[in-house]
């Protein structure tokens, strides 16, 4: 028997079951992650390494650094999450592993880890998308949260409307057209001066200033539409910060910090509101890394709830990159048939629908 036909009798055994215990493989940028999950839920365990202090000294990420410390790490990282859950890989009943989007070279070594445990055991392989996991990272917080309902998935490399329509199924209402509000984050705290990563120090600095003190704003942002930009209100804070440099004039960076943070962070919100609005969706979830910000959390909280929107976003734990939110989304791709041949490959730029 091949190993896809022995992943399809064991697919259709877990589908009858509708249960099934995953160990999910997360790579795709500077985090090593790995976690075992249960039925989408319950996690049993969650090991991450993280490579800040790796990639502090150069301000932002190395891709072949990254890579390489990805070879070092899964191994241990996997080890560790099978420990922590107190299971072998004869406990797991599958294995997901994020594809795309991501790094290539980081998102490789994740993929061929992948392939190996399953062909070793004959464990079904789930490709997971990384914003489907970053969306399940809200199942892990709210057992209740079913689709459909509108999601904001906010990152260093993406910033998405979605409408969830079901847990493999998702339709693009709105994304930006430029910079991403996490790399914008990460630009206008590098023209701050602030340590990387620049997003948490820079919402820090923000909490100290006025956000009405500097208004920064993009024209293309006031439209009717769901697509965002991001690319000018960076110029915008360039440019300020340049201009009054010319003129000797002081600049009290705090409000600069949280000006910026409120355009962003209203962009957003209003944007993902009116989506779920109009899309008559009752919930409206926020996922990705910029989810850690308490701002943008507490903005989009009132918007949604002046509209009788419910509003959910996941635990700080599982903001940023995991393995359990792979899990979350793998369990929930693999009892919808969604079972990958040890062919596929990893993609950088790989579309959410």
């Amino acid at each position: 028997m091949s190993y896809y036909d022995e992943a399809e009798s064991r697919l259709k055994t877990l589908q009858r079951r509708g249960e099934a215990t995953v160990l999910s493989i997360e790579t795709s940028c500077d985090e090593t992650a790995a976690a075992v999950v249960k039925n989408g839920r319950q996690v049993l365990s969650n090991a991450v390494y993280t490579q800040i202090p790796i990639h502090r000294k150069f301000g932002g990420v190395v891709p072949e650094l990254a890579s390489r410390n990805h070879v070092d790490q899964v191994g241990p990282v996997v080890e560790s999450a099978l420990e922590d859950a107190g299971m072998t890989l004869r406990d797991i009943d599958a294995i997901a592993v994020t594809g795309g989007p991501g790094l290539v070279g980081a998102l490789l070594v994740g993929v061929s880890y992948a392939k190996g445990l399953a062909f070793a055991t004959g464990k079904p392989l789930v490709n997971t998308h990384h914003i489907l996991g970053h969306i399940a990272a809200n199942y892990l917080t709210f057992p209740d949260l079913v689709p459909p309902f509108t999601c904001l998935v906010a990152s260093g490399g993406h910033s998405h409307i979605i409408e969830v329509a079901d847990y493999d199924r998702c339709v693009l209402i709105g994304r930006t057209r430029d910079d991403a509000a996490g790399e914008a984050y990460d630009k206008v705290a590098r023209v701050l001066e602030l340590p990387y990563p620049g997003g948490p120090e820079l919402e820090k600095l923000a909490a100290q200033g006025d956000p009405h003190a500097v208004r920064f704003h993009s024209a293309f942002n006031e439209g009717e539409g769901f697509d965002m930009s991001f690319s000018g209100l960076k110029t915008a804070v360039i440019n300020y910060l340049q201009n009054a440099k010319q003129r000797g004039e002081t600049v009290n960076r705090a409000d600069v910090a949280a000006s910026f943070q409120f355009a962003v962070n209203s962009i957003l919100s209003d944007k993902a509101v009116r989506a779920a609005v109009e899309n008559g969706h009752g919930t409206l979830a926020l996922a990705g890394g910029v989810s850690a910000n308490k701002n943008l959390r507490q903005m989009l909280d009132q918007k949604a709830q002046k509209r009788g929107i419910r509003f959910c976003c996941p635990d700080f734990k599982y903001c940023t990159d995991n393995g359990a939110m792979i899990g979350s989304a793998g369990f929930y791709l693999l009892m919808a048939g969604h079972i990958s041949d040890l062919s596929f490959n990893a993609v950088p730029y790989l579309p959410i629908a």
